[in-house]
C-alpha cells in the first residue's frame, strides 16, 4: 500500500492558462513536500488542459466537459480521491492526509506550503487554515474574514462611514495582526488559498454545489465551526493572488452569481430577519447605485 503523500493540491481553472503555469511551477518548486497537484479543468477552450498534460505530466489532470463552477469543480476532485465515496469514510490510499484548494491565479511563495502545514500538523483543534494573501506588487491584500454581518452588506455599496470599511466592523481583521507574522484566528480565509485536513471533510463532507462561484468557502467554514474545529490564518505563509481572474471575463454575470451564492448562504445560516433585511439592503444598494454611479 502507497504511503500517504504530505498535501494534495485541488487547482480548479477556467481559461486561465498563463496564471495556471505560473500557479502550477511554484506548487511543484517546493521540493520539501511531497505534494500533488491536481488540476479541474472547467471546459477551458484556451488550451490549458493540453499544457497540463504536456508541461505537468505529474500532474493529475481531471478534464471536465462542463463548467462545474469552483465547488463542482473541487468536489470532483475530491470524489476522484474517495472523498464523499457512499460507504466509504476514508480517502484511497496513498491520498494526502491534508489538501489545499488554491486558485489558478496565485503563485505559492517559498516555504508557504510548509509553514501552513507545519501549524496544521502542530495544532490538532485548527482544521482549517489560510494563508497572507498579496497582490503582485508585493501590496497587502486581506485574507481571512469575519462571517458577514448587516454591516458588511451595507459596505458592499456605500462608502460611510468611510473609515470602517477597512476595520472589523466591516468583517476585516487589523493588518497589525498579519504585519506580527505569528498564526492567528479567523472566521474563514478566503477561498484562494484554503488548506485542511482530509478528517475535516470525512466530518464535513463535499462543498455545496449550490453555489456555482463565491461563499462557498463561507459556507463550509461556517460547518467546519460547527464541529468544533478552529481557523486560523498563517501570515507567514505568502501567496501572490492577482485576483479575479475567472471572474473578469465575466464580471456583470459574477456580479449576479455572487448575490446569488451570499442569499444561498443566508438561507441557510441566517434568521428570516437577517435575510428580510440583507434584501432590503441590496435593493436600496443598487437603486442608490444607478442613481449614483460614483459610488
Amino acid at each position: 500500500m502507497p504511503a500517504n503523500r504530505d498535501l494534495a493540491v485541488v487547482i480548479v481553472s477556467y481559461n486561465t492558462r498563463e496564471l495556471l503555469r505560473a500557479c502550477l511551477r511554484s506548487v511543484v518548486a517546493d521540493a520539501s513536500l511531497d505534494t500533488e497537484a491536481w488540476v479541474v479543468d472547467n471546459a477551458s477552450s484556451d488550451g490549458s488542459a493540453e499544457m497540463v498534460r504536456t508541461e505537468f505530466p505529474e500532474a493529475r489532470l481531471l478534464a471536465i466537459g462542463r463548467n462545474l463552477g469552483f465547488a463542482g469543480g473541487n468536489n470532483a476532485a475530491l470524489r476522484a480521491m474517495g472523498f464523499g465515496v457512499e460507504g466509504s469514510d476514508k480517502a484511497l490510499p496513498g491520498i494526502a492526509d491534508y489538501v489545499l484548494f488554491l486558485n489558478p491565479d496565485t503563485e505559492v511563495q517559498e516555504y508557504a506550503l510548509s509553514r501552513m502545514l507545519d501549524f496544521l500538523r502542530a495544532n490538532p483543534p485548527v482544521g482549517v487554515v489560510g494563508a497572507a494573501l498579496v497582490y503582485p506588487d508585493g501590496g497587502f491584500q486581506h485574507s481571512a474574514f469575519r462571517f458577514p454581518t448587516l454591516l458588511q452588506v451595507w459596505f458592499d455599496f456605500f462608502a460611510w462611514p468611510g473609515r470602517f470599511i477597512d476595520s472589523p466592523v466591516n468583517g476585516r481583521y487589523p493588518r497589525s495582526l498579519y504585519v506580527a507574522g505569528d498564526p492567528f484566528p479567523v472566521d474563514h480565509p478566503l477561498g484562494a488559498a484554503m488548506m485542511t485536513r482530509a478528517e475535516v471533510i470525512r466530518q464535513v463532507g463535499l462543498m455545496d454545489e449550490d453555489f456555482f462561484m463565491y461563499a462557498e468557502e463561507i459556507d463550509w467554514c461556517v460547518q467546519v465551526k460547527r464541529r468544533g474545529w478552529d481557523v486560523y490564518c498563517v501570515p507567514s505563509a505568502r501567496i501572490v493572488h492577482h485576483s479575479g481572474a475567472s471572474t473578469r471575463q465575466a464580471w456583470d454575470q459574477m456580479t449576479e452569481m455572487l448575490w446569488r451564492s451570499r442569499f444561498h448562504l443566508f438561507e441557510k445560516h441566517y434568521s428570516p430577519g437577517f435575510n428580510l433585511a440583507a434584501r432590503l439592503l441590496v435593493r436600496l444598494g443598487r437603486w442608490a447605485g444607478a442613481r449614483c454611479p460614483q459610488q
